[in-house]
């Protein structure tokens, strides 16, 4: 017998809301023929890159809340467009070289606007943002030497990094310094010390990662905190069987991925949470022999979606009763041993910045670890805004923040299959046309795999 609506909590409720629309939205598809159906898997790209290039030109005046804020909003969107191979003109992208360097503040680090505070998360989006927009003008205005004493600054003696002056330490600072500092070739073993400690003190009982010690497992911190400690070479401390018992059970019943236990689903995670899999997938790790061989098996016949698919079901449990803890704080960095196609060594610590252009060469050694086609389901069906622009879920309003990493998740599940960083997907990994194909990532900073390798390039000679 199904509880009565006065017995229901408010989580519920909300729910079984979510779940009614998406439903609903299945549904509706699962009775289109198949002509229609074709249409409603299209990615609006047009519709995309017309809306993000309006917002790139001007914003309207309700966006004034968001003025602490807006390298974020030219990464959002540079980004999207960059996945979906759009350039801008040179006039438009001057314009963003010139406004990002005015954010640059004289002792290093970049503001949300400028005369602004720098804060490591603004300056995460704007070194991204000028890799985005790639070629010598916009590379060579990051002040790599001011910047790495602002990252110096943000240090703090316990190890992690702080937002901003006297501001919150977390896993997000963590991540923001160490990224940054990686893609531009600064990273050193001063930067990266005691970082490590600061992360695994923050990897819960669930197996997911809070943004500080003793709070509750978050998606976007677990991608966060895997990421910083696959860049400073340390993944090994972690206990990966359990942070994959953990993120696995995000995806949910309509398909898409949940940001925390017991919450709504949520596109933006198709990222956050997708993400994660990518970085697994490309580990090397003894882990990997110890998950079962069938883990991700997708039916490739999946192609009408039935309005009752389950997400949850017992395909994509994954057996890690023999996955012991990888965790053993015995080991030091020098006793730890590498996969012979792995990472680098962490005996080598000359160079930490290599460790982002390495991981791209490190093949694939598992199939999905969720259900992909799923997720671009959900993601194109219910939220894409056919007008342009991607959605949290249905009943929501299109931004670009939503868009950017709804898009993000979308090239993540594509090229998931794929065995090495050039392979192209193949068409069964797509939902939906071929057209639908996305720019693939460097999943460990989230910029597009060409635009990285010119960065690479730049700032290895510098």
């Amino acid at each position: 017998m199904e509880p009565s609506c006065e017995k229901l909590t408010v989580t519920q409720r909300e729910q079984f809301m979510v779940e009614g629309q998406v439903f609903s939205i299945y549904k509706h598809f699962s009775d289109l023929p198949r002509s229609a159906k074709n249409i409603m898997l299209e990615l609006a790209r047009d519709k995309h890159i017309e809306y993000l290039t309006k917002g790139l030109r001007r914003l309207g005046s309700s966006f004034c809340v968001l003025d602490a804020n807006r390298p974020w909003l030219c990464y959002w969107i540079l980004h999207s467009l960059a996945l979906l191979g759009e350039t801008i003109d040179e006039e438009l992208e001057n314009n963003a070289v010139d406004f990002l360097n005015r954010c640059q503040d004289p002792n290093g680090g970049y503001s949300g606007g400028p005369g602004q505070m720098p804060h490591l998360a603004t300056t995460y989006a704007a070194v991204n943002s000028l890799i985005t927009l790639g070629g010598h003008r916009s590379l060579s205005s990051i002040n790599r030497q001011k910047l790495y004493k602002f990252l110096q600054r943000m240090k703090d003696p316990s190890g992690g990094f702080r937002m901003h002056v006297r501001g919150e330490m977390d896993v997000r600072a963590c991540y923001t310094a160490i990224s940054v500092a990686s893609i531009l070739n600064i990273l050193d073993d001063e930067l990266a010390k005691n970082v490590g400690n600061y992360i695994i003190s923050c990897q819960t009982y669930e197996g997911g990662i809070a943004g500080e010690p003793g709070s509750e497992a978050h998606g976007g911190y677990t991608f966060c905190g895997l990421a910083t400690m696959i860049l400073i070479n340390q993944v090994q401390r972690l206990d990966i069987a359990r942070l994959i018992d953990w993120v696995v059970f995000r995806q949910g019943i309509e398909c898409g991925f949940q940001g925390r236990t017991n919450k709504l689903v949520d596109g933006c995670y198709s990222f956050w949470q997708g993400g994660i899999f990518a970085l697994i997938q490309r580990l090397g790790m003894d882990v990997h022999k110890r998950l079962a061989t069938d883990v991700g098996k997708q039916d490739d016949s999946v192609g009408c979606v039935q309005a009752s698919v389950d997400c949850n079901s017992s395909e994509k449990q994954i057996n890690l009763q023999d996955a012991s803890s990888l965790s053993d704080e015995n080991h030091s960095r020098e006793e730890v041993e590498l996969a012979e196609d792995g990472l680098i060594n962490v005996r080598d610590l000359e160079n930490l910045a290599a460790v982002g252009f390495n991981f791209l060469k490190h093949r694939t050694q598992l199939g999905p670890l969720f259900h992909s086609l799923g997720l671009q389901q959900y993601l194109l069906l219910c939220s894409q805004v056919l007008e342009g622009g991607f959605r949290d879920k249905p009943g929501k309003n299109r931004d670009y923040y939503h868009t950017c990493y709804c898009l993000s998740g979308l090239s993540v599940c594509q090229y998931t299959s794929s065995k090495d960083v050039d392979s192209s997907p193949l068409p069964q990994a797509l939902f939906g046309p071929f057209s639908n194909l996305l720019e693939s990532i460097h999943p460990l900073y989230n910029v597009v795999v060409d635009q990285y390798y010119e960065a690479h390039e730049f700032f290895s000679r510098c």
